[in-house]
C-alpha cells in the first residue's frame, strides 16, 4: 500500500511542490511506496486510444490499494481533479492529509462561522490539515535583493509545511477496510453548484411522487462542520448522487461526491448544460477535468435530462 501524493496537474509549480513532497516522503518510506499523478502514469508519453480515459483508469487503480492520501488544495476554487481524489478516499476509509498555502479562511456571510476551505466538506474529511499561513523569517542574506529575501521565506514556508506532512503521514495508522452505507431506496441526493443563484434548487429535481430528494445544508448552516458531515453521511446513504458541474471547474463538493460514487459504485450523475473543452497533445478534447468527466455515470444537459434521470 502506498501514499498517494494528489495535486493540480496543470500549473508546473503544482507540480514542482508536489514532486518536492513526494520526494521528501521517499527518503523516508522508498519510491515504490510513493505515487504521483502525471509523473507516474508517464502522462507525457502515454499513449492510448482514449488518453484520458486510460489516465483516469491509471489514477483510479491506484486510489484503490492506498495507505493514505497527501492532497496540495488552495485558493478560494479547489481542484476538482484533486476533490475527486479526496472523495474517493475519503469514502473508502484512507486517512486524509491536506496541504494548504492558503493563508486565507472561508464563511458564508461577513460574520459567519469561518472554515479553512471553502467548502467546509473539505474541513470534515481531513484526517489532517497542515496549514502554512504565515512566511518564513527574514533570512538578511547580505547582498541580496528583498525580492530573493522574498522567494527563501516563501520556500522556507513550503518546506516547514512537507516537513509536516511527511511526519505526520508516518504517524498515520494502517487503514482498516470501510464499510459502505446502507443505502435509502427512492433516495436522491442532489447537490447545487455554489457558483450559481446562492442555496438554489439543482434544476429538475423538483418534488418528486415516491422519491426522497436529500439537499445539503452545510452552505447556510450556523454550524457548517457538523452539517457537513451530515450531508456526506446523506450523501453515500442515498441510493444515487445528481451534482451540479455548473462553474470555472466542479465545484468543490460536487467533486467530492463524485469521488465517494466512483470509489462504493453508487450511480452518480453531474448537470452540465455547458461545458468549455480543454485540449493537450495526443489527448482528445475533454468537456471537464479527467477524474470527472470519467468518474459520473452520465452527463446531464438539461433538467429534462435530470428529470428523466431521477425516474418517475
Amino acid at each position: 500500500m502506498s501514499y498517494y501524493v494528489a495535486h493540480r496537474l496543470f500549473a508546473a509549480h503544482d507540480r514542482a511542490l508536489a514532486a518536492y513532497l513526494a520526494h521528501e516522503l521517499a527518503l523516508k518510506l522508498g519510491e515504490d511506496q510513493v505515487f504521483l499523478p502525471f509523473c507516474d502514469t508517464d502522462e507525457e508519453d502515454l499513449v492510448a486510444d482514449i488518453k484520458g480515459r486510460r489516465l483516469f483508469e491509471l489514477d483510479r487503480d491506484r486510489l484503490r490499494h492506498i495507505r493514505a492520501l497527501i492532497a496540495i488544495i488552495h485558493g478560494p476554487s479547489p481542484d476538482d481533479g484533486v476533490c475527486m481524489e479526496i472523495g474517493y478516499a475519503a469514502a473508502r476509509g484512507v486517512p486524509v492529509i491536506l496541504l494548504t498555502t492558503d493563508f486565507q479562511d472561508y464563511s458564508a456571510t461577513p460574520t459567519g462561522p469561518r472554515t479553512v476551505f471553502p467548502d467546509p466538506l473539505l474541513d470534515t474529511l481531513a484526517t489532517r490539515i497542515i496549514r502554512a499561513p504565515r512566511l518564513g523569517t527574514p533570512t538578511d542574506l547580505p547582498g541580496a535583493s528583498h525580492f530573493a529575501d522574498f522567494a527563501a521565506r516563501n520556500h522556507a514556508q513550503i518546506q516547514l509545511a512537507v516537513d509536516a506532512c511527511v511526519d505526520t503521514a508516518l504517524q498515520l495508522p494502517v487503514p482498516a477496510d470501510s464499510a459502505v452505507p446502507a443505502r435509502t431506496a427512492s433516495a436522491v441526493y442532489a447537490e447545487p453548484s455554489p457558483y450559481t443563484s446562492a442555496h438554489h434548487e439543482l434544476p429538475g429535481t423538483g418534488v418528486r411522487p415516491g422519491i426522497t430528494v436529500r439537499r445539503p445544508t452545510r452552505f447556510a448552516a450556523t454550524e457548517p462542520e457538523a452539517a457537513a458531515r451530515a450531508d456526506w453521511a446523506a450523501a453515500l446513504s442515498s441510493d444515487r448522487i445528481v451534482v451540479d458541474a455548473c462553474g470555472p471547474e466542479t465545484p468543490p463538493g460536487a467533486a467530492l461526491l463524485i469521488g465517494a460514487s466512483c470509489a462504493t459504485a453508487q450511480p452518480v450523475a453531474a448537470y452540465l448544460p455547458r461545458s468549455t473543452y480543454t485540449h493537450a497533445s495526443g489527448r482528445e478534447p475533454n468537456h471537464r477535468n479527467l477524474m470527472i468527466q470519467y468518474g459520473v455515470g452520465h452527463t446531464l444537459r438539461s433538467a429534462e435530462e435530470v428529470t428523466a434521470w431521477i425516474g418517475p
